[in-house]
């Protein structure tokens, strides 16, 4: 029955096939998917055109009009693979699979996703473009959520280089600034299909054959119709700009005057996982020598901090096992190194324990760690305080359907895929006046795992981060724009320390007041802010509900509409 009210409805919007027709369709497509990776950290510049963000999805919504419901799935599919081939390019360097992963993951959500915004525009043809703004925020939370959780291409990232816009993080989460990003493409798309309409409507039966100069006016008082009819929305639009500049603008602060730590961020500029022990001893030296200039330059440097993995052999286990003979001698030297070091380093590497695998053996277990070691403490033996990655990168980190999908398993084996094991517990670090959290690197893209952090005591955030394997600025500054969110939302200065960029400092006001050049091999001295916890921001308190509330509410309004819809014009079908 539902299918059939459908067809009927979308009748009148039925046209037959035609080149021109197609290829602007094509065209519509293409602008959609250049503008989408022209807003986000791209080639053409690294901070990304922000302001693109703003029009992004015009395109999309005058395409998802001019299709039927049957080929939007198409172009959906299309849409969303172009999408991610043009933002995440850098993927095919990360992993064999990476790039084809994430496209087909992509090509799936919008063949979904597009054809829903396309109901929201048949079963409401009056307000639809407000359900598909609420649909589309909701999208972008359900992205973040499960095995296949993926926060790079949530439009509201496009936004942090603007820290007077991205200050409303602290109250509704990434999902705010999207809100305020998406909401004039569904705006202006309905007004531009509406004039189109409205112009093809008069030029088929009043008056034909009208010059270029003619149907622009035309075009442009059908527009103005428009804005007059749906002048509320725009104006409520307009309202929650003000809000979100004026709060920007209030909410900032100033954190000079609170006492401080200082922190020595070395990145290396080299990608710890390619090469073997000689190469891991020369890497061992490079991040002991710039550690060391970075502590001679700044004597009241208080830690240093190494990026994930930036130590490759197992320290805790060689230690324990003296399996080899090698891997002994060069953790012995790091402990060495360690231990009559002056301050506390806090140091990415694999924490490996034998365990009960889930095969039923005893087995080696790895983790993607983080430790943290004070001279003359807990150096000799090893016994680092440590944090073992929560949320692993999934499938080049963890692949849990082993038994499921056994062909799948067996491709990433086969393309030297090293897998881990989620850690359980969110830990809080102290050095000084300073306690603070370690996401390890994808860590980062997640509010709610900072978020945690900071809920549980943390007043900084140290990221750890290796993303020399993708061999681009694009994407280091892309993973950056997400970790600037992290310090809004929770207001906590957020420090980087990474193997190729972007090594950083960023403010509780999201100002990177910091940052090492990419692909560079040097040092950054970090001051952070010791601010007590006088106050919990409202992110911090309902965390992503905004996601939530944005996802549940469009969902039910599109299910009850199409309900309400379906039984209306089955009734005027009965009495006719």
């Amino acid at each position: 029955m539902a299918g059939r009210v459908l067809l009927m409805v979308e009748r009148r919007n039925t046209r037959r096939f035609s080149f021109p027709g197609f290829l602007c369709n094509i065209l519509l497509l293409l602008s959609a998917v250049f503008l989408f990776a022209l807003a986000h950290p791209n080639p053409l510049s690294v901070n990304g055109f922000p302001v693109a963000a703003y029009i992004a999805f015009i395109p999309l919504f005058v395409l998802i009009r001019r299709v039927s419901f049957g080929f939007s799935f198409l172009w959906g599919a299309v849409y969303g693979f172009l999408c991610y081939c043009a933002y995440s390019y850098w993927l095919a360097t990360f992993h064999p699979l990476a790039l084809y992963v994430i496209t087909s993951l992509y090509l799936f959500w919008m063949a979904i996703v597009i054809p829903l915004l396309k109901l929201a525009d048949v079963f409401f043809p009056k307000k639809g473009y407000i359900l598909q703004w609420a649909l589309w925020v909701g999208y972008e939370y359900v992205k973040t959520l499960g095995f296949n959780a993926y926060c790079y291409g949530i439009i509201g990232y496009s936004q942090w280089s603007w820290p007077l816009v991205i200050q409303i993080a602290s109250i509704f989460g990434v999902w705010g600034v999207t809100a305020l990003v998406v909401f004039p493409s569904a705006w202006i798309g309905k007004g531009v299909n509406f004039s189109l309409e409205s112009l093809e409507t008069k030029e088929l039966y009043a008056e034909t054959g009208k010059g270029k100069i003619g149907l622009l006016k035309d075009f442009t008082g059908f527009f103005g119709k428009f804005v007059l009819a749906e002048k509320i929305p725009a104006l409520c639009w307009l309202a929650f700009l003000a809000f979100t500049l004026i709060f920007g603008f209030i909410s900032h602060k100033d954190y000079s005057g609170y006492p401080s730590v200082k922190a020595a961020l070395v990145q290396p500029n080299s990608d710890p996982w390619h090469g073997g022990l000689q190469t891991y001893r020369e890497e061992f030296h490079k991040l002991s020598r710039l550690s060391d200039e970075a502590v001679a330059a700044h004597p009241d440097v208080d830690f240093v901090v190494w990026p994930e993995t930036a130590f490759i052999p197992r320290i805790e286990w060689h230690y324990k096992y003296r399996e080899d003979r090698e891997s002994f001698n060069l953790v012995a030297d790091l402990l060495h190194y360690l231990d009559s070091a002056t301050v506390p380093f806090v140091i990415g590497n694999d924490d490996a324990v034998r365990e009960m695998t889930e095969d039923g053996y005893i087995d080696r277990v790895d983790y993607n760690s983080v430790f943290v070691f004070y001279p003359g403490e807990n150096v000799i033996p090893p016994r680092p305080e440590r944090y073992r990655k929560t949320h692993l990168v999934p499938f080049t980190e963890h692949f849990p359907y082993k038994k499921t999908f056994p062909w799948i398993y067996d491709l990433l084996v086969a393309n030297d895929t090293h897998f881990w094991k989620k850690g359980t517990e969110f830990t809080v670090f102290k050095i000084g006046d300073l306690e603070f959290s370690t996401p390890i690197c994808f860590e980062d893209t997640f509010g709610y795992i900072s978020r945690r952090f900071v809920n549980l005591g943390a007043r900084a955030i140290v990221n750890l981060t290796n993303d020399a394997w993708a061999k681009d600025k694009c994407c280091q500054y892309q993973h950056l724009a997400m970790s600037v969110f992290r310090a809004v939302e929770n207001r906590v200065p957020l420090i980087r320390s990474t193997a190729t960029g972007q090594t950083a400092s960023v403010d509780p006001n999201g100002r990177v007041i910091s940052m090492a050049d990419s692909f560079s091999e040097t040092w950054l001295v970090a001051e952070i802010p010791v601010i007590p916890d006088e106050s919990k921001t409202l992110y911090r308190i309902w965390g992503d509900l905004w996601g939530v509330l944005f996802l549940f509410i469009s969902v039910i309004v599109l299910g009850v509409g199409i309900i309400i819809r379906v039984f209306i014009m089955h009734g005027n079908k009965n009495k006719i």
